[in-house]
């Protein structure tokens, strides 16, 4: 029987049953997928999501896991060189204490809690606590703005917001009817510190058993197209969905993790969280004021870490470096966010004989699609449906086709999906019809069943009739000596109806002019069929997420706001103007 079954049982209670408990029935079903972890065809015949009806993965997993177990679950090298490393058992004892903690200052189950902490202890201390506590953790990056929190304390109705005193001035009259927790330094009038955790009693009894379907996360998207939607998950759609994660990123017990990934954001929770501690694995973190590809090359090197998921963004930096020239004791090598273009993977094949893995999954929902270790890849692919998920493609009739809206097949739900969007049943039900998730991200599936990225459906185009993809564009473009990023977007001409334009970022030591743009406009002109054709090109900087993806939607406003015809502006350069130059 779990912690959470025994929360209040009283002395006339049955006696236990002989079938599964919750944690026994999640064990198995990651056991499965362990023995399985490289046959792929195997693990999606085999799989089933375990069916829960009470289950807190904090107290019944992890407490389990990390019982007399001192080996490290959390590793943080700090910018000076500082480490601090925090076994399964002190991460179970202190997660314990916060908790107490917690209702002590009179949060109460389903409470919702806004944390902005960076990647300090006190961040995992925290959401073990509140799964244990049931309260409903809202996370949020640091860089947000006053606007932003105003908009997530009211839609999350806040009850508590935990931040290090430097950023306590930004919630000055906006959380005043809130619990309010400093970390580290000293506390700022009216906020308490999390220090006074420490006099919190050290064993932690739920009052009352944790239903599966209870909320636990509140994720607000990262708004590239319209204003971020709030992501309700539960107890079992993130701790029990992230056993897709796990597969796709091939953990082990022991493994040395490192997911380059900022707190607030989904990826945090999949990779510098569940994902690890389903299995056991160490998370590792690099603690730096600055991306240096040189020091992450290095620290991979020096601390020994066996797998690494990082974005698209950081493999472009790192492969600017002579990758070889670093010993790294990689098993698993992983992107996901935003589709890895080839030219990135190719690189990295050739100086470590490492493949670096595809995958694809949302705020939404746990990995979906990946290659999973073991698996033949297909260069560009994204890989097959995870185990657990029934990906279907559905075309403009909502037809199953070949390419089409990547969608989830609701008559076999995954577990990993979310409930809903909190407070938004419009744009639920806009997602969730007809007996299909959609996802807003279309692609193409070929005859042995591998997933292709094509674009988001609001970013794919027409131009002169013929359908364009900025992914597979701005994925050439990168391939040029000279261009660190692109992102392509529809220009309005009045013979093509839209154009393809470029917005370029120039790697350093090239410079924006006009023989820069002739080269990769030629490059461009010799790769591609004519009606995919780069006609325009700009230098510019490229507007993004806080999250760092970009906002094409910006981008596109800001073309169809042109006079027609269009006239090159300072930093813009024509085609038809140049390839004859």
């Amino acid at each position: 029987m779990t912690p959470s079954e025994r929360a209040n049982r009283g002395p006339a209670a049955a006696p236990p049953s002989s079938s599964p408990s919750p944690l026994e029935r999640f064990r198995s079903a990651r056991d499965f997928l362990l023995a399985h972890r490289t046959d792929h065809d195997a693990a999606c015949r085999g799989f089933e999501w375990p069916r829960l009806e009470t289950f807190n993965w904090a107290l019944d997993h992890f407490d389990d896991l990390a019982r007399g177990n001192d080996a490290p679950a959390l590793w943080i090298v700090h910018e000076d060189g500082r480490e601090d490393v925090r076994s399964f058992a002190d991460l179970s004892a202190r997660s314990a204490r916060v908790a107490n903690w917690l209702e002590s200052l009179g949060l109460q189950r389903g409470d919702p809690v806004l944390l902005m902490l960076g990647n300090e202890v006190a961040l995992w201390e925290l959401m073990l606590a509140c799964i244990k506590a049931g309260l409903v953790m809202i996370p949020a990056t640091t860089l947000l703005s006053r606007d932003d929190l105003a908009d997530r304390l009211e839609r999350g109705r806040v009850r508590a917001v935990v931040c290090n005193p430097s950023q306590a001035p930004k919630f000055e009259g906006l959380a005043e009817h809130c619990v309010r927790v400093a970390v580290g330094g000293r506390s700022p009038e009216g906020w308490t510190h999390y220090s006074a955790a420490d006099e919190a009693p050290a064993q932690y009894v739920a009052r009352k058993p944790t239903l599966a379907d209870e909320p636990l996360l509140l994720y607000f998207t990262s708004g590239t197209t319209s204003k971020p939607k709030l992501v309700q998950h539960t107890h079992t759609s993130y701790p029990v969905g992230h056993l897709s994660t796990v597969y796709w990123i091939g953990l082990l017990s022991g493994d040395v993790h490192w997911n380059i990934s900022s707190p607030g954001w989904a990826k945090h929770a999949w990779s510098c969280f569940f994902a690890p501690w389903i299995v056991g694995a160490c998370v590792f973190i690099l603690n730096a004021a600055k991306f240096e590809p040189r020091r992450v090359l290095q620290t991979l090197v020096d601390k020994g870490v066996t797998s690494l998921c990082a974005p698209p963004t950081v493999w472009r930096m790192l492969i600017q470096e002579p990758l070889a020239d670093y010993p790294v004791r990689l098993r698993e090598a992983l992107s996901a966010g935003e589709p890895l273009n080839p030219e990135v993977i190719e690189q990295v094949r050739s100086a470590w004989s490492l493949t670096i893995r595809d995958g694809f999954g949302q705020t939404e929902t746990t990995a979906q699609i990946g290659n999973p270790p073991g698996q033949a890849l297909k260069f560009g692919s994204m890989g097959r449906p995870l185990p657990g998920y029934r990906v279907v493609l559905l075309d403009a009739e909502d037809r199953p086709a070949d390419e089409g809206e990547v969608s989830l097949d609701l008559a076999h739900r995954p577990t990993g999906l979310m409930r809903g969007y909190a407070q938004d049943e419009a744009k639920t039900e806009a997602v969730m019809r007809s007996g299909f998730y959609r996802t807003g991200d279309v692609a193409q599936r070929d005859a042995d069943g591998y997933i292709t990225y094509v674009g988001r459906a609001d970013d794919v185009f027409k131009a002169s009739d013929y359908r364009i993809s900025p992914f597979e564009l701005e994925s050439l473009l990168i391939e040029h000596p000279a261009v660190a990023e692109a992102a392509v977007v529809p220009s309005p001409d009045p013979l093509r109806l839209a154009v393809p334009k470029a917005f370029i970022i120039l790697r350093a030591g090239f410079a924006p002019d006009t023989q820069t743009a002739r080269d990769i406009l030629a490059f461009a002109r010799e790769r591609l069929a004519p009606y995919k054709r780069i006609r325009r090109l700009e230098f510019a900087d490229l507007p993004k997420t806080i999250s760092g993806k970009i906002r094409r939607v910006e981008l596109r406003k800001r073309e169809e706001a042109r006079p027609m015809p269009a006239v090159a502006g300072a930093a813009e350069f024509f085609d038809d103007e140049l390839k004859g130059g």
